[in-house]
């Protein structure tokens, strides 16, 4: 029997269900089934190994040749995938999965560096009606061709499988760093029905050679996190131990992935509330009654010492932002013992009488905890004269600040930014990014609602993420920004659709540490940067010329150019197998 805890509240006069822990229910799909195909399969339940770049459908019968042995390869200290289907004329009570050992002679790959987990399904839509891109507002979800997708891995380790109906099932394997290499075979077992039992032969075969661990990539993974968001969904108090606790296994998933920035927020709606949990300002300030301000730092510092200290993430802080997309600004004053907005733009005074004392003190404290040079005054798809009165303001306040930007490259202002992400499609010219990399500047690419491809909304195809890190590569970014790692949705269990853009949109990982699809194929490529990264270097090193110019051939055909001319899990599939030569 399975058991889950669901608690309801009401907030603003709506009942707000959140499903917290167990086994759950996913939402009705009613999409047709295929009824003939499911008669003419055989009365014993099938298991299969399937493909990584594949989201099954949940009640029809897979497409899949269907096979009991899977090697697959890696490098020591890499992450593999991989993806079993189950699918079954009759219903199942009390599936399990396990693991053994991997062996080779005497050396072993053990069961507890493998994760199984059952691939759940979400109610997803589809891009805008002209098929170029996700954003806009979506009042009304009927408008959307609505279905549910294959993509959650759950955490659950028993549930039961209905009759005719597919479970798809991924593996993770994290290969240890100090494996030999070799072939090392084992046994995944799915039990049912208490004893009843199908098996799958797993081998994984383990390279000469080592990828460093996530801490230590070089590519600059910036999903801006959204803590605001955790704890409304497991309704305890901001800031809190309970708050603390639930967002400690989601966020070190983050830092597993290499994630390098921590994003914090010096302002009441940096974006307008646009989120289904909207982020407050980290910092308090207070106008006192002689007109000085007064600002405390209690919850900005908590968060960055937990992101710090229990997470691992600590190389960068983001905050946001000097120019939200409403330009009003709050504060407490004390005169009238109630919080006031100030209504200001870039380039008026009361903006600099505002934000200039504020900066000031702000980079005292940043000093005082010695996490200024780690830290920068943020901005996102901002405009060029909005830009350059806020860094007025910045300069004047402190020179040494750091500035970034995720937005459109404007020249006049390139040199002041420290770490400026660009939108997809766009490059930076090669003198500049040769000239940033001396200045030790990051230099990156973001996706958002706008791309068709490739993205991570929720009925993307799994490999245009792992092709996102290849991109990378190919556009010599230094990594890639998105700016929703957790911004989750009302029931982000069973639906991903959200009012503003295409599902999926908000979120990659879901609610107690419940992976994704999507997540692991990102990971995926930016393993690849990361080897790709260590074999330039070599073939250098070693003048190797001829295998560095068909490696450096191979990446540069991860252009949007060359993505749009195939079919992009294809595309995909096919360079995965030229990469494996290398």
């Amino acid at each position: 029997m399975h058991f889950a805890v669901v608690i309801c509240l009401v907030t603003n006069g709506q009942e707000t269900r959140n499903i917290l822990t167990g086994d759950y229910t996913e939402l009705t799909d009613t999409k047709l089934v295929d009824k003939e195909a499911w008669d003419k399969q055989p009365g014993k339940p099938q298991l299969s190994w399937g493909s990584t770049d594949v989201r099954y459908s949940k009640l029809n019968v897979p497409s899949v040749n269907k096979t009991q042995r899977l090697r697959i390869s890696g490098w020591k200290g890499e992450r593999v995938n991989a993806q079993a289907i189950l699918w079954t004329t009759n219903n199942l009570e009390k599936v399990s999965l396990s693991v053994s050992d991997l062996t080779n002679g005497k050396s072993v790959i053990p069961a507890s560096v493998i994760r199984t987990n059952f691939v759940r399904y979400v109610m997803t839509d589809e891009l805008n009606k002209d098929g170029k891109g996700g954003c806009g507002h979506r009042p009304v979800k009927a408008d959307w061709d609505s279905s549910v997708v294959a993509d959650v891995l759950d955490i659950i380790k028993v549930k039961d499988v209905n009759a005719r109906s597919a479970q798809p099932i991924w593996i993770n394997t994290w290969i240890p760093e100090n494996t030999k290499p070799g072939v090392y075979k084992g046994t995944v077992t799915l039990t049912y029905n208490t004893s009843s039992a199908l098996t799958l032969n797993l081998e994984v075969e383990v390279l000469n050679r080592t990828l460093p661990a996530p801490k230590n990539w070089a590519f600059h993974l910036d999903l801006w996190q959204n803590p605001y968001s955790v704890a409304r969904y497991h309704q305890v108090p901001l800031w809190s131990k309970e708050h603390f606790d639930a967002m400690l296994p989601v966020m070190k998933t983050l830092a597993d992935a290499g994630q390098k920035v921590i994003t914090t927020t010096i302002m009441h709606k940096p974006w307008n509330g646009q989120t289904e949990d909207h982020f407050d300002s980290m910092i308090f300030r207070m106008k006192k009654m002689d007109g000085t301000w007064e600002f405390r730092y209690d919850v900005f510092d908590k968060w960055v010492n937990f992101m710090m200290n229990e997470v691992g993430i600590d190389k960068q802080i983001n905050c946001y932002t000097l120019i939200p997309w409403a330009l009003r600004f709050d504060y407490f004053d004390q005169a009238t013992n109630r919080i006031q907005f100030i209504e200001a733009k870039p380039g008026d005074k009361a903006y600099e009488d505002y934000w200039g004392p504020f900066l000031k003190d702000f980079a005292r404290h940043l000093k005082s905890k010695g996490w200024f040079d780690k830290t920068t005054i943020a901005m996102d798809e901002r405009g060029l004269d909005a830009m350059q009165e806020a860094i007025k303001v910045i300069k004047n306040a402190d020179p040494d600040f750091k500035i970034s930007l995720a937005g459109n490259y404007h020249p006049e202002i390139e040199k002041d930014l420290y770490d400026l992400c660009l939108a997809f499609g766009h490059n930076f010219p090669a003198d500049v990014k040769a000239r940033r990399d001396k200045e030790g500047k990051i230099s990156t690419v973001y996706t958002c609602c706008a791309e068709a491809l490739p993205n991570t909304f929720t009925f993307s195809p799994p490999a245009e993420a792992t092709w996102i890190g290849w991109h990378a590569m190919a556009g010599n970014y230094d990594g890639y920004l998105r700016w929703a790692y957790n911004s989750w949705t009302k029931e982000p269990l069973l639906d991903s659709r959200f009012r503003s853009w295409a599902a999926g949109d908000c979120y990659i990982v879901y609610p107690e540490n419940r992976s994704s699809i999507r997540m692991e194929k990102l990971i995926e490529g930016i393993q690849d940067y990361e080897k790709i990264n260590i074999l330039k270097e070599e073939f250098k090193n070693k003048n190797n010329k001829s295998k560095l110019e068909k490696l450096n051939t191979l990446v540069s055909s991860f252009t949007p150019e060359g993505l749009t001319k195939a079919d992009p899990t294809q595309a995909v599939q096919q360079a995965r197998t030229e990469l494996n030569k290398f």
